[in-house]
C-alpha cells in the first residue's frame, strides 16, 4: 500500500508562499513593515528512507538516551550542556529577552559598497516583500540604494539566532542575503599550502593564456544542475519499472609534475583529456 501525500489547497495555492519571518526593516527612525522569503528552491525534494520489503516509511521517534522511552513533543525542552551531564533549560521567552528588538526587526547599522563583501562571507538568499501599508517606505529605501549603490549590513534574529545580513536591491524587491560572522570562518593557517614557489615563465605564460581563453561574462542561468537532473531522469525511469543503464566515466587522473607543459598546450589547442 503507497503512502499517501498531502498535496496543498487551492486555498493554499492561491496565498502563494508564507513567510519565513515577518518583522520591520530599520533604517534609521524608519520602520517599513516587511516579510521575509526564501528565495532557494530545491532542485530534488529530500528522499524518504523506506523498509526494503514493502517499502514502508521509516519514522524517527524520540527516545530517552538512558531508558530508551519514547518522550512525547509536550515533554520536551531545549537545554545548553555547560558542562557534561549539566544542562541549564531554555524556554522561548529566555530566547526573546536575548534581544527583544532584533527578533522582530532587521537593523541595517551601516551602507557600504557591495564590492567591500568578501565572498566568503555570503551564505544565503532571501526576498524580502513590503506589507500593503508599506510599499511607498519600501520603495524609497529600494530606491535610495540602488541609486547611491550601496548595501545595507545589518542583525536580526531569525529561528533563535542572531545573523548578519546584507540588504541590496535586486530589480523590484530587496534581497536579504545572509552573512558569516567573521568569527565562524577557519583559518586556512593549518592546510598544507604551497608556499610562494618559482613557477617557470613559460608554464605561467601558457597558464594566462588559458585563463585568457576561457573568458567571458558570469551568466548564471547558463548552468545547470546536472546532477540533479540526472537524478530526476533515473527517478522517472524508474517510477516506470524501466531499467536504468548509466555509462561509467572515468575519473579524472592527476597532472604530473613533467606533463604540466603539454597537458596546457594540448587545452589551449583544444583538446582536453
Amino acid at each position: 500500500m503507497k503512502p499517501s501525500k498531502r498535496t496543498k489547497s487551492a486555498a493554499e495555492e492561491a496565498a502563494g508562499p508564507r513567510p519565513t519571518w515577518t518583522g520591520m526593516i530599520s533604517f534609521g527612525l524608519v520602520n517599513v513593515p516587511v516579510n521575509l522569503y526564501t528565495a532557494v528552491k530545491p532542485e530534488i525534494h529530500a528522499m524518504n528512507y523506506l523498509r526494503k520489503d514493502d517499502l514502508c516509511p521509516i519514522s524517527y521517534r524520540k527516545v530517552c538516551r538512558s531508558t530508551g522511552e519514547e518522550v512525547p513533543f509536550k515533554d520536551i525542552v531545549r537545554g545548553y550542556e555547560y558542562k557534561e551531564g549539566d544542562y541549564v533549560v531554555l524556554s522561548d521567552q529566555d530566547f526573546q529577552k536575548a534581544d527583544v528588538k532584533r527578533t522582530s526587526t532587521i537593523d541595517i547599522e551601516v551602507f557600504v559598497d557591495e564590492k567591500d563583501v568578501d565572498p566568503k562571507y555570503i551564505e544565503k538568499p532571501y526576498f524580502l516583500a513590503p506589507e500593503k501599508k508599506s510599499h511607498k517606505a519600501y520603495a524609497l529605501l529600494r530606491e535610495a540604494m540602488a541609486r547611491s549603490k550601496k548595501v545595507g549590513i545589518g542583525r536580526f534574529v531569525l529561528r533563535d539566532r542572531e545573523h548578519l545580513v546584507m540588504l541590496k536591491p535586486e530589480g523590484r524587491v530587496i534581497l536579504l542575503v545572509q552573512l558569516r560572522f567573521a568569527a565562524s570562518l577557519r583559518s586556512p593557517a593549518q592546510l598544507d599550502l604551497p608556499a610562494n614557489v618559482e613557477v617557470p615563465k613559460n608554464q605561467m605564460s601558457l597558464a594566462l593564456e588559458l585563463i585568457k581563453k576561457f573568458e567571458g561574462p558570469f551568466k548564471p542561468e547558463t548552468y545547470k544542475d546536472a546532477y540533479a537532473a540526472q537524478l530526476k531522469s533515473i527517478i522517472a525511469a524508474k517510477a516506470k519499472g524501466k531499467t536504468v543503464h548509466l555509462a561509467k566515466e572515468e575519473a579524472p587522473r592527476e597532472t604530473e609534475v613533467e606533463d604540466i607543459m603539454s597537458k596546457l598546450m594540448e587545452s589551449l589547442s583544444g583538446t582536453r583529456h
